[in-house]
């Protein structure tokens, strides 16, 4: 970390200008940018989430149902949509940090960012071609040439931004190195396109180089990191220049727009609980002929065969609620996220984003039954991942006291209670994924059970805690009988630390 920084609260919310003069600024032509800002990360999480559906809808004819080479295609294709996934959320980390530097917008502004969503739509299309055709170079080098696009337009935007500084957060339009800042905000933006230059090029002879420059991409602020901090312990560490560019770097305590992480995340969570009924809508409406040969018309017997996908999407939704709830509840304590914490954060919506898969998985307990324990297992470890990186978030959080709550650090009333409930989802998978290697043969009773005991455990789960602590508090008595326990109070558990505090 560099020295002492000139604090600059204008650069974490967007759009925090002055807002007396919004009329006049209206009729000039110039806006904020609060609704844009909105919209595209309404778009940027519909995009990214869309992005399981080539896998999801994968076709699998019978004799292939228990081919090892289907299982590699399936893990293939999970791997990339991982991959494109995160390259979506770089996509949006980068338009958080832009509309961090630009403060207001005017029609222009608008047009340039409306041409930047309009080709982070065409990704799918890219994505559902490298999935259908992995060895096909067509489909990585269109993907490539889309971000490379993304990442031109958000280029100009920044040029055009400083050739008008009004639109410039406050900080930079009255700065006195606005061209040094425009050069390094370029050399960033424009570092992730280079790249996929590099991958466009490599696909044509060479496609698992393409790959793995895209992987680059992903997590190119933490090589540029490492590489910095290599740099200062073989050279030595520089001073700082006076004019500290250190707002927009890949700092990874830097902090993070709070606001756009949770509107983006709640855009994943809306459409993947979105995407549940669309396979049930699709696929669970009787075909009218069908209903009247097989079941004389009786729309009700028709419908009792589609029991199991009807249980499974009512599973999967409360799934998905619960881990909105518990990514809900934890984003209430925070403070700030830093970089690691908004890397984290997007590992869990990837896994998040993969529910519809695990929908699908379970679905089909009773059409493939000799693929039930793989489908549990598939199941479990996409909701284990899912969740455990959550718990990785708030892990990270206690580390650097400052981004959370008071309330919710070591010793904090609701530390023991953020702690429980972070950690059901990953418990609770991971014992049934555990039972299912146990007893194989109940896989499926495992996971409904896990299902069903799950959200009871949620609204049990004050109550639970406050035991579990009174328990230790009681057992801390038995090996110290020499020492007179104050009597415990209600109260006091709900605001107890998650173990005693050692003598």
């Amino acid at each position: 970390m560099s020295g002492p920084q000139t604090p600059e609260p204008a650069l974490d919310r967007q759009g925090d200008c002055s807002t007396g003069s919004g009329d006049e600024g209206a009729a000039d032509g110039i806006q904020h940018s609060h609704r844009m800002l909105s919209f595209s990360d309404a778009l940027l999480s519909i995009i990214a989430t869309v992005m399981i559906l080539p896998v999801t809808h994968m076709e699998i004819t019978p004799e292939q149902k228990s081919d090892k080479s289907v299982q590699n295609l399936l893990a293939t294709r999970i791997a990339v949509y991982l991959m494109t996934f995160l390259i979506v959320t770089v996509a949006w980390a980068a338009h958080t940090r832009l509309f961090q530097i630009v403060g207001k917008i005017d029609d222009t502004l608008a047009l340039l960012n409306l041409a930047c969503m309009m080709t982070i739509t065409f990704l799918p299309f890219t994505f559902s071609l490298m999935v259908t055709f992995p060895e096909v170079p067509l489909g990585i080098f269109l993907f490539c040439v889309c971000v490379i696009a993304i990442g031109a337009i958000q280029a100009l935007i920044v040029v055009y931004a400083f050739h008008f500084p009004h639109l410039l957060s406050p900080q930079i339009e009255g700065s006195a190195h606005r061209a040094l800042h425009r050069r390094h905000i370029l050399g960033i933006i424009l570092q992730g396109p280079t790249l996929c230059l590099a991958a466009a090029c490599f696909s044509l002879f060479f496609y698992p180089a393409s790959y793995l420059l895209m992987a680059t991409v992903v997590f190119l602020p933490y090589v540029s990191k490492a590489a910095g901090w290599c740099r200062d312990r073989l050279a030595g560490s520089r001073e700082p220049p006076a004019h500290s560019l250190e707002f927009f770097t890949f700092d990874l305590h830097e902090p993070l727009s709070k606001e756009r992480v949770e509107a983006f995340s709640d855009g994943v969570y809306a459409i993947v609980a979105t995407l549940l009924i669309l396979d049930i809508c699709e696929d669970n409406v009787p075909d009218p002929k069908e209903v009247k040969a097989k079941f004389g018309g009786s729309l009700v017997a028709a419908l009792g065969t589609s029991g199991p996908q009807f249980l499974a999407y009512f599973g999967s939704f409360v799934t998905v609620g619960l881990l909105w709830f518990a990514h809900h509840s934890l984003f209430l304590h925070i403070r700030k996220v830093t970089r690691p914490m908004g890397l984290l954060n997007t590992l869990s919506l990837a896994f998040v984003g993969g529910l519809p898969l695990a929908y699908q998985q379970t679905s089909a307990f009773e059409k493939q039954s000799p693929r039930e324990l793989e489908s549990v297992r598939v199941s479990c470890a996409i909701i284990f991942f899912a969740s455990i990186f959550q718990f990785a978030i708030w892990t990270t959080a206690l580390l650097q006291e400052e981004t959370l709550q008071p309330s919710a650090r070591f010793g904090g009333r609701e530390h023991a209670f953020m702690f429980a409930k972070l950690a059901l989802y990953p418990c609770a998978s991971l014992l049934a994924f555990a039972s299912t290697c146990i007893l194989s043969r109940f896989s499926t009773a495992i996971f409904h059970i896990m299902q069903i005991a799950v959200p009871f455990a949620f609204l049990l789960l004050r109550l639970l805690v406050r035991l579990a602590l009174a328990a230790l508090r009681a057992l801390r008595g038995l090996t110290r009988p020499g020492r007179t326990q104050p009597a415990p109070r209600a109260m006091d558990d709900a605001r107890a630390p998650l173990l005693p505090a050692p003598c």
